[in-house]
C-alpha cells in the first residue's frame, strides 16, 4: 500500500480480488488514509475512487493538501449501484475504493440508502465483482452509536477483511486493527499521526505513548504488552478515593472492569488492605485496550501506589499475571518484552520468577537489574524500598 503500518494490519498488502471493510467514526481519517494509499501507489497502477459523499471540488482539495497527484486519482462521483458496476467492469483497476457503503442505492430495493438491506445487497454485489475481475475493493463504512458498522455486523462475514479506524478526534495518534483478515494475523496494530499534511506512520509506537508522561507521580506505572508481534510499553493509572456512595465505584478504561474487580479482591484479601470504602479508577494511557493478563502485576502496583501515596521506583518495567492465591505466573514472549524496554532506556524489571530460563539469552546492559518475584507482596517490597 506505501504505507507500512498500513500494510502491518494486511498482512503485507493488499490481495487482488479481495473485498476490505475500514470502519470507523466519522471525521477520523478513514477517507484522508485511502487517498494517501492512491498517491503512494506505482504509477501504473489502475485505480478508481467512487465518491458518494463529497463532491469532486472537495476531494480535489484534500487531495492537494495531501501532496496526492491529481492524475493518480481517476474520480466517479455517484451513489447508483448500477453505475458504479459499469464503471467497475469498463476500466477494471487494480484497487478501487467506495466512500462510502452507506451511501450506495439498489433501486430494486425500495428501501432508503445507509439501510440494512441496501447496504448488504449493495456490498453483495461488489463482492462478486471483485471475485469475478480480480479486483481490490476497499469499503469505507460509518460506525454508529453501538459501534457496529451499518447495523449490527451485516457486512463483517462477507468481506474478507474488516479494519476499524480508531482514537480521540481531539489527539494525533490514530490506531488502526484488523478484526477479521482471511490474509493475515488478527492481532496486529497500526499506529498513525494525523497531521496537517495527513496521516504519518509511527515507526516508534512506545516512545510515541509514553512522551509526556509524569515521572515519580503515585498510581502511574508502566508495563510491556504485545499487540500481535510488536511489544508496545504503555502507561497505567490508577486512582482510589473515599467513596461517597453505598456501593464503591470500579471504573476501568482499557482493561476489562471484571478483571480490575477480581485482582481488586486479591489485593484485599492477600495483603490486608481495606479497598471497600474506595472508590477505584484504572485508566490504560493513550486509549489502548488490554485483553492479556500479562499487566495484573502493573495493575495492582499502581493500586497500592495509588492507596499509599507513593511513587514505584523509577525506570521500572512491571510484568506479571497474578493468580487468586497471589502467585505471580509467567507470561508469553517476555523476551521481546525486554528487549523493547531495554531499547527505551528502562533500568529495572520485575518479572515472574518461572521466566528465569527464558530469559537466559536476553543481552541487557549493564545497568539493568532484573527482579524475580513468585509472590504478588515481593515485588511491592522492591518497588516501594
Amino acid at each position: 500500500s506505501g504505507l507500512s503500518e498500513l500494510d502491518r494490519v494486511l498482512g503485507g498488502g493488499f490481495v487482488r480480488g479481495s473485498l476490505i471493510l475500514l470502519g470507523g467514526d466519522p471525521g477520523i481519517g478513514k477517507s484522508t488514509l485511502l487517498l494517501q494509499v492512491l498517491g503512494l501507489l506505482p504509477p501504473e497502477t489502475k485505480t478508481l475512487y467512487i465518491s458518494g459523499e463529497e463532491s469532486p471540488e472537495q476531494i480535489r482539495l484534500r487531495a492537494d493538501r495531501l501532496g496526492t497527484p491529481a492524475e493518480r486519482v481517476q474520480l466517479l462521483a455517484a451513489t447508483d449501484f448500477e453505475t458504479v458496476a459499469a464503471a467497475l467492469e469498463k476500466n477494471r483497476p487494480q484497487l478501487a475504493i467506495v466512500d462510502s457503503i452507506q451511501t450506495l442505492y439498489v433501486e430494486e430495493i425500495s428501501s432508503a440508502p445507509g439501510s440494512v438491506s441496501q447496504v448488504r445487497e449493495a456490498a453483495a454485489g461488489l463482492l462478486r465483482l471483485a471475485k469475478n475481475l480480480g479486483i481490490t475493493i476497499v469499503l469505507v463504512g460509518h460506525v454508529t452509536k453501538d459501534g457496529a458498522i451499518a447495523g449490527p455486523r451485516v457486512l463483517e462475514h462477507m468481506v474478507d477483511t474488516v479494519l476499524y479506524f480508531e482514537g480521540e478526534r481531539h489527539q494525533d495518534i490514530r490506531m488502526l486493527r484488523a478484526v477479521k483478515n482471511r490474509f493475515g494475523a488478527t492481532d496486529e496494530l497500526g499506529l498513525f499521526e494525523m497531521s496537517d499534511a495527513g496521516l504519518t506512520c509511527v515507526a516508534n509506537a512506545s516512545e510515541a505513548l509514553l512522551n509526556g508522561r509524569p515521572l515519580a507521580v503515585p498510581g502511574s506505572v508502566i508495563t510491556a504488552c504485545l499487540e500481535g508481534t510488536r511489544p508496545l510499553l504503555v502507561e497505567l493509572q490508577a486512582l482510589l478515593n473515599v467513596t461517597t456512595y453505598a456501593t464503591p465505584l470500579r471504573m476501568a478504561q482499557g482493561i476489562e472492569r471484571n478483571r480490575l474487580s477480581m485482582l481488586l479482591a486479591v489485593v484485599e484479601k492477600k495483603l490486608g488492605l481495606g479497598l471497600g470504602n474506595l472508590d477505584a479508577y484504572l485508566n490504560v494511557v493513550g486509549g489502548l485496550k488490554i485483553s492479556e493478563t500479562a499487566a495484573d502485576l502493573a495493575i495492582v502496583s499502581a493500586v497500592i501506589s495509588s492507596v499509599k501515596n507513593r511513587p514505584v521506583k523509577a525506570q521500572t518495567i512491571i510484568l506479571g499475571e497474578i493468580g487468586l492465591a497471589g502467585e505471580v505466573r509467567s507470561v508469553s514472549q517476555l523476551d521481546r518484552r525486554i528487549s523493547e524496554a531495554s531499547r527505551l532506556g528502562f533500568d529495572y524489571f520485575l518479572v515472574p520468577a518461572s521466566s528465569r530460563t527464558a530469559l537466559a539469552k536476553v543481552k541487557l546492559p549493564d545497568t539493568c537489574e532484573i527482579y524475580y518475584i513468585d509472590r504478588m507482596t515481593e515485588a511491592l517490597d522492591i518497588l516501594f524500598e
